[in-house]
């Protein structure tokens, strides 16, 4: 039988062999699948992305208000004004709404416009509302909730969102709108370079190692196959049948991690509906795969797998007595392998100049560049690990045993490390560029100590006195200053308040008295300004000091800050006032208490707080969140060295037998396997390592954040790999007393 006829035949029995194989043989078809499933898993993921955004932001899309247009007064018309007030940690946002006429537009989702002392809610925030723990927030808005937004006007499940009714919106502090969303509209996200950059590097971080280590799953357990093909050989098979059938046992493990890829991205998908938040919430619905992407994950994962698996046996000679490995020894060479990581540092080199925001294609440039730099690694270990243990020698005899095995073949020890070393890498990398940012939302940044940790910034006009009154009596507020903001016309500003908040804003203003005037920014003493639309002149005093402002309260262009005594002659309205306010740092509910407070006065009013910690705790779980699954995928990578280490064994069986008969202690067997794999892992380690860290140095140096060295990421990142090491050597051990036994010594 020849043909395809018997080309299927060829791979059937290739598949029947991976399920017949004993219990190694299904240990390995099992590694194989979970390895390939592990990669499928990823690569639906991403595959789901973009459809499941794409969904959530044309429903965003259609309640969206064009803030440009402009729309006259009638019967259809409604004022419209954002609405957002975060609540211990989690964002809520909504429209504050007051209709003009009769027919006023609906919101998507909405059956009913809400009227004064009314609002609709989406069914997340009317739970957290429900909570016996909420009584704060109910106290908010003081509203009677009459109904609940419908899945068409939310972003997903568990966004927090609301439609306020009021009738204290004018033209001057609203938007006129004659309908929700234009035509076509698709609310595109408000982007952040650093989080757009953090969010590309940890996709390719957990991608990348996924994709090395599915590589190498395929390749689990090959020495055991070779000696079954040697079997076959025996009873008539020849070369070309014996690698279908290799391929025919590669497909089989592959197919099966195609359905357990496709389980674990189900059950990533239900698990991310049900406890995604805010934006990261998506329906069940919008959660499917683009249908190419999934095509081509079912045609290429399966291909390459059986690619690997031929590329592989081209070093290998099957025989019908045995097999008979390449041993000629080729030395690996240089030049290709430093091609992709050139290539990828060509690529990363422009963010050292920093991010430009300007240009669209940064961030496939970062992707390409870092997911080449990190296939680098994986391409650089064999050469490195060969050139480094051709150069050693002399020592223990375990030392001389790992050694020498290492120089006949480090390629089976070296597939597996390329995982832990490429993973190790990329978290480096990831944790790096953490800890800078993290630096840069620091809470105290450049001024030490806040005082006055939270301003409040009313968006309509009230009397101070107004305000005064509230903020004193709001329980957790220890005290308030007011800072009164001039324009002087477009490029210049006064910002006119007492020395104790002045200090606050500069950290070199040192001494200061009532009648000092500070500059920064440009301004400089004697410089003449016209103030408001009347264009009073004011002109900045000799005594006038030059200052440099804090990063926390960037300046934009020329600011004064002014004490109330150096421009109380001047006759000039405020264009606008902020209260900055002291809390009370025992009382937990105390910034909860003033939102409600300014929520009460002016529902536009909007809160800014120096302590940053919600951000930076968001970081850190990022950064436990992207350690815990290193530490995941490296237990699954630490089993499969320990497949790889009892193979080894296994085929040097009847050496390690001569070895223990001519008085060789366990002692020193046991030492020369760890001495196996733990050279290789050394070397990877170091070499992640140095990758890692130059490559977190450029991030972190794009995105303006200092340049800092992560010990304890590092540390906790390289001592997980140790453990898999040591935890790869234990598990072998016992293997290796069983295989010392003199029955071993036996030949047929």
């Amino acid at each position: 039988m020849t043909g395809p006829r018997s080309w299927i035949f060829e791979l059937a029995l290739g598949a029947r062999m991976s399920v017949a194989g004993g219990r190694s043989g299904i240990l390995r078809l099992a590694l194989i699948a979970i390895g390939v499933g592990l990669g499928v898993a990823v690569l639906l993921g991403a595959a789901t992305v973009p459809a499941a955004m794409s969904a959530s932001n044309v429903r965003t899309g259609a309640r969206a208000i064009d803030n440009q247009a402009e729309v006259p007064r009638g019967d259809d018309t409604m004022l419209t004004a954002h609405l957002g007030s975060p609540y211990r940690g989690q964002s809520i946002d909504g429209e504050l709404l007051q209709p003009e006429g009769s027919r006023p537009p609906l919101p998507p989702g909405v059956s009913r416009i809400p009227g004064p002392g009314e609002m609709v809610v989406s069914p997340a925030l009317a739970r957290l509302l429900a909570q016996p723990d909420a009584a704060l927030l109910r106290e908010r808005w003081d509203a009677e909730v009459i109904g609940t937004i419908g899945d068409e006007g939310l972003s997903g499940p568990a966004e927090l969102f609301l439609y306020l009714g009021t009738n204290t919106l004018s033209p001057d502090t609203a938007v006129r709108i004659r309908e929700f969303g234009p035509p076509g509209a698709v609310a595109e996200p408000e982007t952040v370079p650093i989080f757009v950059l953090l969010t590309l590097v940890g996709m390719v971080v957990l991608l990348i190692p996924v994709m090395v280590f599915m590589a190498s799953a395929v390749r689990f357990g090959d020495q055991a196959r070779d000696r079954r093909l040697a079997a076959l050989r025996l009873v008539g098979a020849d070369a070309a049948m014996t690698r279908r059938i290799a391929a025919g046992e590669t497909l089989t493990g592959a197919v099966l991690g195609l359905l357990i890829g496709a389980l674990l991205w189900a059950g990533g998908i239900v698990l991310a509906n049900r406890y995604g938040t805010g934006g990261l919430s998506f329906y069940l619905s919008d959660m499917r795969p683009v249908p190419l992407l999934v095509a081509v994950i079912v045609i290429v994962v399966p291909a390459v797998a059986v690619t690997v698996t031929l590329s592989a046996m081209r070093r290998v000679v099957v025989e019908p007595l045995g097999v008979t490995r390449m041993s000629v020894t080729i030395r690996r060479r240089l030049w290709w392998r430093l091609i992709l990581p050139v290539i990828g540092v060509v690529l990363l080199w422009p963010l050292y100049q920093g991010i430009d925001e300007s240009s669209s294609g940064y961030e496939i440039q970062v992707v390409v560049g870092m997911a080449f730099l990190l296939i680098g690694i994986a391409l650089l270990l064999p050469w490195l690990v060969e050139a480094t243990v051709r150069r050693l020698g002399g020592g223990s005899p375990a030392w001389e045993l790992a050694v020498r095995r290492l120089q006949s073949d480090s390629g089976t020890a070296i597939r597996a490390v390329s995982g832990i070393a490429v993973s190790v890498a990329g978290v480096i990398a990831m944790q790096g560029i953490v800890t800078g940012v993290e630096s840069l939302y620091d809470g105290d940044g450049d001024a030490g100590p806040v005082r006055y940790g939270t301003v409040v910034m009313p968006m309509t006009e009230l009397p101070d006195r107004d305000w005064a009154t509230a903020l004193a009596a709001t329980p957790g507020v220890r005290e308030h200053r007011v800072m009164r903001i001039v324009q002087a016309g477009d490029q210049a500003r006064l910002r006119i308040a007492d020395c104790d908040v002045l200090q606050q804003l500069s950290p070199e203003i040192g001494a200061c008295r009532d009648g000092d005037v500070f500059a920064l920014g440009g301004a400089t003493a004697g410089k003449r300004y016209a103030l408001g639309e009347a264009g009073v002149a004011w002109t900045a005093p000799p005594a006038t000091r030059v200052v440099t402002g804090t990063t926390d309260e960037p300046a934009s262009g020329e600011t004064l800050l002014v004490t109330p005594a150096a421009f109380a002659g001047a006759a000039v309205a405020p264009d606008s006032t902020s209260f900055y306010t002291a809390l009370d740092g025992n009382d937990p509910d105390a910034l909860e208490r003033l939102r409600n407070t300014a929520a009460r006065l002016d529902p536009q009013a909007y809160l800014y707080s120096y302590d940053r910690s919600s951000v930076r705790d968001a970081l850190a779980g990022m950064r436990d969140a992207l350690l815990a699954g290193t530490a995941a995928l490296l237990v699954l990578i630490g089993a499969s060295m320990v497949v790889n280490v009892v193979e080894q064994l296994r085929e040097r069986r009847k050496v390690l037998a001569v070895l223990a008969a001519f008085g060789t202690r366990r002692r020193t067997l046991g030492a020369s396997v760890l001495y196996q794999v733990a050279i290789p892992v050394l070397l990877g380690m170091a070499l992640a390592v140095t990758v890692g860290t130059a490559l977190a140095s450029l991030l972190m140096v794009a995105v303006e954040a200092p340049v800092t060295v992560d010990w304890f990421g590092i540390g906790a990142t390289s001592g997980i790999a140790a453990l898999v090491v040591l935890g790869t050597t234990a598990a072998g051990l016992p293997v290796l007393w069983r295989l010392t036994a003199a029955g071993n010594l036996r030949s047929e």
